[in-house]
Formats: structure tokens, sequence, C-alpha cells
């Protein structure tokens, strides 16, 4: 949870403030009938790009959340190596995104919802902790969990009833 002041208002970590963003663009995913995930990348304490998931409106298998926010921040950067860097994402990576994390050198990820049946970073399988890697990432999950939860199956409950 947050930090609490002495007048016992919650402040929000810094881990949540960049997750906020993140689940701000899995409400923009869910507003195109894509599924709501989102994601945000830091360095510096400064955001370098947002995305959200959009494999269904581009017909590209790759466009998930984490995979077109590296290609934005690649491009903002001009550099395919995103060192010293922290990707917020609202679910748990799967396999194909947190292989190219591990490309990009990504530092840290923070993700949102675990995800029982996709997610290697704990969920199914913790690739994370694969040592046939040549770069190790710091892993937190469950941060603002609930709120990454609740989208997803609010649309995923929608979707079912239609």
């Amino acid at each position: 949870m947050g930090i609490t002041s002495g007048e016992g208002k919650a402040f929000p970590t810094l881990d949540e403030k960049w997750m906020q963003l993140a689940l701000a663009q899995a409400k923009l995913a869910q507003a195109i009938k894509e599924v709501p995930v989102g994601a945000v990348l830091v360095q510096d304490g400064r955001l370098i790009a947002s995305a959200h998931n959009q494999p269904i409106s581009t017909f590209d298998a790759t466009a998930h959340a984490e995979i077109q926010v590296l290609r934005k921040a690649g491009k903002q950067l001009h550099n395919y190596r995103l060192s010293n860097t922290t990707l917020y994402v609202t679910l748990e990576p799967c396999m194909m995104c947190l292989g190219a994390m591990i490309h990009a050198r990504i530092s840290r990820v923070v993700f949102g919802a675990y995800d029982q049946k996709t997610g290697v970073c704990g969920s199914c399988v913790d690739l994370s902790a694969s040592a046939c890697f040549n770069h190790s990432i710091e892993l937190q999950g469950g941060v603002l969990e609930h709120d990454c939860k609740t989208i997803l199956q609010t649309f995923f409950k929608k979707r079912r009833n239609h």
C-alpha cells in the first residue's frame, strides 16, 4: 500500500504512481476492444514511453503492451538497449514479452495482476530465475493488483456475456 502521512492520508508509492499510468493505458486498450493491458517505461524518474495492447487492431500477435512500449522507447532513446529502466505493466508478462525485456536489458519490471494462464514471472513458471539468460531482471508483482485484476475480469465478463 501507499505511505501514510501524519493525518492518516495515504500517499501512493512511486511504483503505484507509475502503475496508475499503466492502468490509464489499459483503459485505452479497453476502449478499442483490446484486452486491457497497459505499460509504461520509466528511466531516472522520467516517463520514456507508454503503450497498450493492440494485437487485434493491428493484426499483430506481437503487439502486446510491453512490446509496444519497448518499440516506442527504443525510437525515443535511439537505442534498443534500454538499460537502467523500469517497465510497469498491468499484467504479469508472458514468455514473449519477458524475452524481449531481457534482450532490451530492462533493469526492473513491476507488474500488477498475476496471470495464472501465461505468466512466466512466477505464476505458471518463473523464467526470470533461469540461469540460461545473459541478463537478469528485478521483478516486483502485485502492485495495485486489485485494480489491474478488476479491469481484466470486467472486460472478460462482458465479452462472455455478448
